[in-house]
Formats: structure tokens, C-alpha cells, sequence
């Protein structure tokens, strides 16, 4: 009958970009170990070998996911003021790692143009800031590390959906007498700051990185070529 579309017409064509964002929507909802090239074929539709008119190999998929997921991450632009620029990089970065850390382990493992891209806009960035080149390595460097150490924590920590950890601080502490005895100081700060209202782990990204950009504007001003 006309105007009535088949199974075959009506389904969604596979490409490159939806293999790579079907594979991402796997990756954050089983990790990446369960992802598998067979598994996002079907979720495509697709026989097996299908998909490697799309996709080389599974190391080229995993650099289109990469790509993808650092193409998420606020670009600063050359003429920014860093401090601002790099903490709403941080910020971006956090957020973007939060929703898929499956590719925090994997961010500075794949080399891709949207990482190349990346790193020369920081870079960029912080030269026409004023920073020597050896000083835009350590502010990178020091930026990057905490950023990703950071997200990582968040992603293994047992929080709930509102980012509060009391839940099993409270578990802990139900054998409190025991835990005051063999962990004095872990018991103290349970009580006087973890289980205190409004506290969320997630509230302490704002002062690390604070102390971080405060820091990198210390050594700016001192001289940063004499870091080494």
C-alpha cells in the first residue's frame, strides 16, 4: 500500500557518528568493558562484519567515542582570562567525565584530532595569558590531573542521585562505639562534617580547584619559568 513504510525503509540508516553515539549510550549504561562489537551491532540492527563499513576496527570506534566525548568539553578560546577559562574548562570537564567515566581511564590514552584540538586551545589559551611554555605544561598538567582524579572518585564513591554520601557513612556509623575506637579521626569526621546536613562530596571540586588556579596565579606572578 502506498505511503505505508516497510521494516527495511523506515529503519534509521547506520553511519559512522550513530555507530560511535549508540556504542557511547552502551558504554555509560554497562561500562566499557560490555561493550563489544557484536552487541552494538544488533543495537544498530545490523549483521556483525556490517559494521565495519562504518567503523575500521573496534580501536577506531573507541577513538570516534573519545572524540566525541572531548568534543563535549568547553573549548577555551585564545583571548579568554584563563583563570576564568580554565575553571569553566574544569567545570565542563567534570560534568561531561560525570556522565560518561567510562572514558576517564581512557582521555589521555587516545591520541585524536578533537584531543590534539583540545590540548592546542589550553595551550593557546595560557600563552596569550602570559604563561611560558614550561608553565602551560604544569598548569595542564596540575588541571588535568585533579580534574580527572576528581571525576574518578565521583564515579566510585557510593553516592545517591543527589550526590550526598551520608547514606553509607550513616551504615558505617551504626557500630559507632567500635568506630571511634579503631578509627578515631574517620569517626569525627563522619560526625562533625559528612553527616551534617547539606553536605555533599561533590562541594569540595569548588575548593580544590580553587586552590589550584589561586596557586597557578602565585607562580605566575612570581615567575613561572624558574618551576621546573
Amino acid at each position: 500500500m502506498a505511503g505505508v513504510k516497510t521494516t527495511a525503509t523506515a529503519r534509521i540508516p547506520v553511519t559512522r557518528e550513530r555507530a560511535v553515539r549508540v556504542a557511547i549510550t552502551l558504554a555509560d549504561a554497562g561500562g566499557i568493558e560490555s561493550l563489544s562489537m557484536r552487541k552494538l551491532a544488533g543495537e544498530l540492527g545490523i549483521e556483525a562484519m556490517s559494521l565495519y563499513y562504518h567503523v575500521k576496527s573496534k580501536d577506531d570506534l573507541l577513538d570516534g567515542m573519545i572524540e566525541a566525548v572531548v568534543g563535549e568539553i568547553t573549548l577555551p578560546t585564545v583571548d579568554a582570562e584563563w583563570k576564568t577559562a580554565m575553571r569553566e574548562r574544569a567545570d565542563s570537564a567534570r560534568t561531561v567525565l560525570g556522565r560518561h567515566p567510562w572514558a576517564i581511564s581512557m582521555m589521555d590514552s587516545r591520541t585524536t584530532q578533537a584531543t590534539l584540538k583540545h590540548h592546542d586551545a589550553v595551550i593557546g589559551c595560557l600563552r596569550q595569558s602570559g604563561f611560558s611554555m614550561a608553565m602551560s605544561g604544569h598548569a595542564m598538567s596540575v588541571l588535568d590531573s585533579y580534574v580527572h582524579g576528581f571525576a574518578l572518585q565521583e564515579a566510585s564513591l557510593p553516592f545517591d542521585e543527589t550526590g550526598d554520601i551520608s547514606a553509607v557513612t550513616e551504615d558505617i556509623m551504626a557500630s559507632q562505639q567500635r568506630m571511634m575506637e579503631d578509627f578515631p579521626n574517620l569517626a569525627e569526621m563522619a560526625v562533625t562534617l559528612v553527616l551534617q546536613p547539606g553536605y555533599a562530596y561533590g562541594n569540595e571540586f569548588d575548593f580544590g580547584i580553587r586552590l589550584i588556579l589561586n596557586g597557578l596565579e602565585s607562580a605566575l606572578e612570581s615567575d613561572g619559568d624558574s618551576i621546573s
